[in-house]
């Protein structure tokens, strides 16, 4: 899935961009949840998932956010 898209998704969903380290986004949610995502071309499914399941994110809720 591309990044851009992914990051688009986590903004909608409340996860703000704290900061940027080389090509990895730092996300953090206001409730504490963080989250690190790498910004370049795409993101294989299963980093994702991994990177959902460790932020208590459903794929369901994801999925939602991405339209």
């Amino acid at each position: 899935m591309p990044s851009r898209r992914v990051v688009r998704a986590l903004e909608r969903l409340g996860f703000g961009v704290r900061k940027v380290e080389g090509s990895h986004y730092h996300f953090r949610h206001p409730d504490g949840r963080r989250l690190v995502i790498p910004f370049h071309g795409e993101v294989r499914v299963g980093l994702l998932l991994d990177s959902l399941k460790l932020a208590n994110i459903t794929w369901e809720a994801f999925e939602e956010a991405l339209h």
